[in-house]
């Protein structure tokens, strides 16, 4: 299932109401709100993601989410509002500028949880009870990683691939078009794959698929899933 645009609209109130989402390192402050830096150096992610993409990626686009945020958001409602506050409240909205606001919070929200995901230290595959359910779910974690692929397929031109749950609270890939997050939704954000092409297409150029096969492969820190999941 894709999720647009118009799916988190009609979440409406149940999902600003919702308190199912995961927290990334985000300062608790009002505007303006600060990129957090990045929990590893530029380079420790290769060959996987190269130094040059985290430049680019990090330096460029993600900190110029954090910068259009805080410029739409002066006097507004949102000033001093968390980002995920920000995120859940702004995506009930089809006013022009809270949809400019929601973007852009959204794609700030993404890649802190984004980034946080890769540091360094953890096993990189699940285990225990997580293993098992994923097992369950998927068949394995080779069929974690093709059923991520997969779904990245739904998805038309830009967005997200998360591990999140379905409407039926097990657990699911999901794939997100755009900014779109599960927080938007009142649903929880385990694990999120961009398939952005900022994100990935100086080291694999049109490759998606072997882009987020080699994410999943090397560089998740599962650690960092199951506290999320715990939350």
């Amino acid at each position: 299932m894709t999720i647009t645009r118009r799916t988190v609209l009609a979440a409406g109130v149940a999902a600003a109401a919702s308190t199912m989402f995961s927290q990334p390192h985000v300062a608790r402050a009002a505007l303006p709100l600060k990129q957090p830096p990045l929990p590893f150096g530029e380079g420790d992610l290769a060959p996987v993601i190269s130094a040059k993409t985290v430049g680019l990626h990090y330096g460029k686009h993600h900190k110029a989410y954090f910068d259009k945020l805080n410029a739409l958001a002066q006097g507004t409602r949102y000033a001093d509002m968390e980002l995920d506050e920000t995120v859940r409240q702004s995506a009930t909205s089809k006013a022009e500028g809270d949809v400019k606001i929601f973007n852009n919070a959204a794609q700030a929200w993404n890649h802190v949880a984004y980034w946080d995901q890769f540091v360094p230290g953890g096993p990189n595959r699940p285990q225990g009870d997580l293993a098992t359910s994923i097992e369950t779910a998927f068949g394995g974690y080779d069929g974690f990683i093709k059923r991520a692929v997969d779904v990245s397929d739904t998805v038309f031109g830009t967005g997200w691939v998360w591990f999140t749950r379905g409407d039926d609270d097990r657990l699911a890939l999901i794939g997100y078009e755009d900014g779109n997050n599960p927080v938007a939704v009142g649903r929880p954000a385990y694990l999120g794959i961009d398939i952005w092409e900022h994100a990935y297409y100086v080291d694999y150029e049109n490759r998606k698929a072997d882009h987020i096969a080699a994410v999943l492969d090397k560089l998740i820190n599962w650690r960092v899933i199951e506290e999320r999941i715990a939350a």
